[in-house]
């Protein structure tokens, strides 16, 4: 936003909120409604909780991307911070979603559903590097990214096993998952850490400890 000139809500608000769509994405949408006050929705009661959609998180990266390993620490990462947060909150997704921006300010969005829903750090990562692999070609270096679970579910829903699936596995990893939370709630982010994010000291300082969650009153379809 700095680079557009935009440094207070005031200026967020008198904005163009199509040039913000076209650097930001439907979230430059929801910025400049929020800036401006505007909401559509009816006033709810006193202490009701608009349901969840989604949950994600997104970083402009401390360094341009380069290549897949780059990639691969950073939606680490966000998968990590995505699958806390579903756990918390006692959701699965069903779809994964990520979005790409170059340091040209190109951006795109791509989603897959799951053959199962799940709140695990390696199938939520697994399931976005696919999808990066998949439509990205490295024609420019990457200066940001976003990973988002969708089409959430309680996660003590009762789900069919995949016949081709290997479910100790899953528990063994979800069990993990969990021990790691638990670390990282009593001793801070950064005192448990996957190998991966060893491989370069610059993108194994990023923090993604914050997250966004999107109500369906804002997101509509």
């Amino acid at each position: 936003m700095q680079k557009l000139g935009i440094r207070t809500i005031g200026q967020l608000a008198e904005s163009d909120e199509k040039l913000l769509e076209s650097h930001f994405g439907k979230i430059g949408n929801v910025l400049w409604a929020f800036a401006n006050g505007w909401d559509e929705d009816p006033v709810c009661k006193e202490g009701y909780e608009a349901p969840v959609k989604s949950i994600g998180n997104s970083t402009t990266t401390p360094r341009d991307l380069e290549n897949d390993l780059d990639v691969w620490i950073i939606q680490i990462a966000l998968a990590e911070s995505v699958a806390a947060r579903l756990r918390k909150h006692g959701f699965k997704c069903k779809t994964v979603e990520i979005t790409v921006r170059d340091n040209r300010l190109y951006s795109f969005s791509r989603q897959i559903h799951l053959r199962q829903p799940t709140n695990i750090t390696n199938e939520i990562v697994t399931a976005a590097f696919q999808l990066f692999k998949d439509n990205y070609k490295w024609e420019h270096p990457i200066r940001s990214l976003g990973i988002r679970a969708a089409d959430l579910v309680l996660d003590d829903i009762p789900v069919q096993l995949d016949l081709f699936g290997n479910q100790e596995k899953k528990e063994k990893l979800e069990k993990l998952d969990r021990t790691v939370d638990e670390i990282r709630r009593r001793f801070g982010y950064f005192s448990i850490q996957r190998a991966a994010m060893y491989q370069d000291k610059v993108l194994s300082h990023l923090d993604a400890g914050t997250h966004t969650i999107h109500p369906h009153s804002y997101f509509h379809g």
